[in-house]
């Protein structure tokens, strides 16, 4: 009977903590959902102004340190653990270390600041501020980082790339200790392929060493097998009598360049068979075809384009950016003014990296005569751009 008594005594207690805590997680569901909505209000302008190629885990560690997001908050917004986003966070950090990856987290946080607070600014502050700033898109980025990882393949091979400047440099080590350039590299691109982990530096100081990663030559594999799946789907079938004389295309990364390896011949003399400036010469001609971005045009018509390079009225420059018409308009001349021959053996070797002996059959030429007719093609071209240089001055670098 007391015991009884002491049972429906306690009842309404018990019943009031059950709903107690049934209150509290109700609450606390209400609490969370509001978070995430708030989350996903707040992080929609500065999701805008991030690029497509930045990492979900850099996202994450511009949230938490430029907008103050909770590291509980965006783990309940993205279904992980807390845990999960703090080593994001610290493994981000670590890598401010690099000055590239330095300078493209200040550049990120900088617009996550802008998007939160924006402050007031002149419209040729603000326009200058972009363009110095500019973060290339996915489509801008594929571009320029496919040309830079496959001159970063070559054997010795680095970018170098100096704290105050607004350009980096591709060196290649060549024979006797010395170096050539082989391209330039915009800062911004160094910075968003640091930041992939595509690149790292191998050498930190005042002018920091780069060399690719082999995450970097995975992604180039990538690229590469995209694009010419993309050229597959979207070109229609060639003729086979049309397309019998066009270079084949590299569907992998070389080591070296057709140049780089006949570099290191040597004549009966004992002599270099190709000295560091006519190495540098080609490599000059195959930067401007590679900023040109011409070897998809040039590939798909190969004898249209040397018909019009023989005739009195050359292929025009397409449309496009300045620096890239420019860029055509450089190779253009420079393969007009070698002539036929000439002109068809430097396009394949030096910038579609056909090899000597597949140009020899390709052109019906003897064996070992391509090596000849290169060399003498280079010295040519050389020609060519000191009468340039002398009616249009030197280019930087």
């Amino acid at each position: 009977m007391g015991n009884l008594f002491i049972f429906r005594l306690c009842l309404p207690v018990v019943n009031e903590a059950e709903e107690g805590h049934s209150e509290m997680g109700r609450l606390e569901m209400v609490q969370t959902a509001r978070e995430i909505t708030q989350i996903q209000h707040q992080l929609v302008g500065s999701a805008a102004q991030v690029p497509a190629w930045v990492p979900r885990s850099v996202q994450n560690y511009l949230d938490h340190t430029e907008m103050g997001v909770p590291i509980r908050a965006l783990a309940r917004a993205q279904g992980c653990h807390a845990s999960t986003i703090l080593r994001q966070i610290r493994k981000v950090e670590a890598l401010r270390d690099d000055p590239l990856v330095d300078g493209v987290l200040k550049t990120l946080g900088s617009e996550a600041e802008d998007t939160v607070a924006p402050q007031d600014v002149s419209p040729a502050q603000d326009a200058g501020k972009d363009a110095k700033n500019a973060l290339p898109n996915s489509g801008e980025l594929g571009v320029h980082a496919l040309r830079v990882l496959r001159r970063l393949c070559e054997t010795g091979a680095v970018l170098a790339v100096a704290t105050d400047m607004d350009m980096g440099v591709i060196v290649r080590d060549v024979l006797g200790g010395q170096s050539t350039r082989t391209g330039v590299v915009d800062r911004v691109v160094a910075e968003a392929m640091a930041l992939q982990g595509w690149i790292v530096a191998a050498v930190s100081g005042r002018i920091a060493r780069y060399h690719i990663t082999a995450a970097g030559r995975s992604a180039l594999a990538d690229m590469m097998a995209r694009d010419e799946s993309a050229q597959a789907v979207g070109a229609t079938e060639p003729d086979p009598e049309a397309t019998r004389n066009m270079p084949r295309r590299i569907r992998y990364s070389l080591a070296e360049s057709p140049l780089a390896a006949l570099a290191r011949r040597r004549d009966s003399n004992g002599k270099r068979f190709l000295n560091a400036p006519l190495v540098h010469t080609g490599e000059r001609l195959r930067e401007d075809f590679e900023l040109a971005q011409m070897e998809t045009d040039v590939g798909r018509d190969w004898d249209g384009f040397l018909t019009a390079l023989r005739s009195d009225a050359p292929p025009c420059p397409t449309k496009g950016p300045a620096g890239v018409m420019q860029a055509q308009a450089r190779v253009i001349a420079a393969l007009q003014d070698l002539g036929p021959g000439l002109s068809d053996i430097t396009l394949r070797c030096c910038c579609f990296l056909e090899g000597l002996e597949t140009a020899e059959k390709q052109l019906g030429w003897s064996a070992r005569s391509g090596k000849i007719v290169l060399r003498i093609a280079l010295m040519q071209l050389k020609r060519h751009y000191a009468k340039e240089e002398n009616l249009r001055g030197a280019m930087i670098g």
